[in-house]
């Protein structure tokens, strides 16, 4: 099943979207007591996302069972799932003025180094997707654990228009 994309603004990141052969999921429900994303004045906070693929977590440790390409791999599609909730709550992503911030958490050996490149998967996409708006600041971290053993998590600040 595939998000209605439907929006009043800016067209070119649904343009970009739909050359990069990508249809936004629907947007999961929390299974806590929390909220997909809020909103506060003109900034989106929107929850870590963890890698998914093919419908179930993506699993592993970086430096043990994934390689940093496959990390890349999985931080971009923690970072497109993060555009599918942001796209959810503002109902237009042309009211996407600027990313702010990227924060990714990497499950990773305690040897392994280059969770600033598997964050690159993500910080790429929403790039590619939001152009100079897609430029942000950003930290990564490696992690002991992740939630269902995911391999990556990501979580954004948007401003908005």
């Amino acid at each position: 099943m595939t998000m209605t994309i439907t929006q009043t603004g800016n067209r070119a990141t649904y343009d970009k979207l739909a050359a990069m052969g990508i249809e936004l999921d629907p947007v999961g429900v929390p299974g806590a007591a929390f909220e997909m994303a809020a909103q506060s004045g003109n900034l989106v906070f929107v929850s870590g996302h963890i890698a998914r693929k093919d419908g179930a977590p993506w699993r592993g440790k970086l430096g043990e069972s994934v390689d940093t390409d496959e990390g890349r791999a999985a931080a971009r599609a923690a970072a497109l799932d993060l555009v599918a909730t942001l796209h959810g709550f503002l109902g237009d992503l042309g009211k996407v003025k600027r990313i702010v911030k990227v924060m990714s958490l990497v499950s990773s050996s305690t040897t392994y180094t280059d969770q600033h490149v598997v964050t690159n998967g993500a910080s790429e996409f929403l790039l590619e997707v939001f152009g100079e708006a897609g430029r942000h600041a950003r930290s990564a971290f490696g992690v002991a654990q992740l939630p269902l053993g995911a391999c990556v998590e990501v979580e954004m600040i948007i401003e908005v228009q």
